[in-house]
């Protein structure tokens, strides 16, 4: 190995010294078996999915921290039906002591089962606060959104920004995950250019099959274009093997530049499941320190 490869390396694990993941209230008995290879107080993000109840999602939350992590349920604003539902989530976070850390998401239904279309109006509401969350997660989209226009993504990103400062709470970003370096952080350039100086957590797919990232790519509106795969590290002509981010996570310490993209750490889509993803990152830190 060249000692310019050796030093992306090195960057590269610095990169994952506080990585967080992502988990469905469903995969508790995963992170159960996968809890040895995951370093205590990780982050774990769990989602906030349409055929989950509150009482799922309460027991992921209580699970996560059991296990020795730090639990970031999310709040779908679109999914919540009332004011009420919103305040029995949060008040039941708050009696597992399980409310300091949210990500807030608006959501994918089309159009809000409650008074909540964004999670711009969660802040605004300041029961946060109130129910004792003090760190704020929020969206952001370096390709884009399928169907949210840039002008209104830009503005959405502001406001919250701006909301967060007011409340006030602390906060940072969590992108959506893509396979090409060069898009990534050239939006993390404009995200400062803009004044905003939240810590960034740039989404990256763990280890999974070529198949499944592209129908995820899909659903997100993730560039995908032969080049851009290619890249990343597989073939649209050969999708039978498994991807993983070992490129990625090289090209992005490469090219990171503090005095440019500010704080920057990576938050994991376990797109392949917990224990693969964990697995993948454990390697990769032993083997780029041996």
């Amino acid at each position: 190995m060249n000692p310019a490869s050796t030093a992306g390396t090195a960057v590269g694990t610095a990169l994952l010294e506080d990585f967080s993941l992502e988990m469905t209230g469903k995969d508790v008995p995963a992170l159960e078996e996968a809890r040895d290879l995951i370093p205590q107080g990780t982050r774990i993000n769990i989602t906030f999915l349409g055929n989950e109840d509150l009482p799922m999602r309460l027991d992921a939350a209580r699970a996560v921290k059991r296990l020795g992590f730090v639990p970031v349920p999310h709040i779908s604003a679109r999914r919540l039906g009332s004011r009420g539902d919103f305040e029995r989530f949060l008040a039941g976070l708050r009696a597992d002591g399980t409310s300091d850390n949210v990500f807030l998401v608006g959501g994918d239904p089309a159009h809000p089962e409650g008074p909540y279309a964004d999670s711009l109006s969660l802040i605004d509401t300041g029961l946060l606060g109130e129910y004792g969350v003090r760190h704020v997660g929020i969206t952001g989209y370096p390709e884009g959104h399928p169907s949210i226009d840039d002008l209104t993504l830009w503005s959405a990103l502001r406001n919250k920004h701006e909301a967060l400062a007011a409340h006030p709470l602390d906060g940072e970003i969590i992108t959506q995950f893509g396979f090409d370096v060069d898009p990534v952080l050239a939006w993390v350039e404009e995200v400062r250019s803009r004044g905003i100086d939240l810590p960034i957590r740039i989404g990256v797919p763990g280890p999974a099959g070529a198949r499944r990232l592209l129908s995820y790519a899909a659903r997100f509106g993730v560039g995908t274009s032969a080049s851009v795969v290619k890249k990343y590290g597989f073939s649209l002509t050969n999708l039978m093997g498994t991807a993983g981010p070992d490129r990625f996570l090289r090209d992005l310490a490469a090219a990171h530049d503090p005095a440019r993209h500010g704080e920057l750490k990576i938050h994991f889509y376990t797109f392949g499941g917990i224990a693969a993803t964990s697995d993948w990152a454990a390697r990769f830190r032993k083997d780029s320190t041996a």
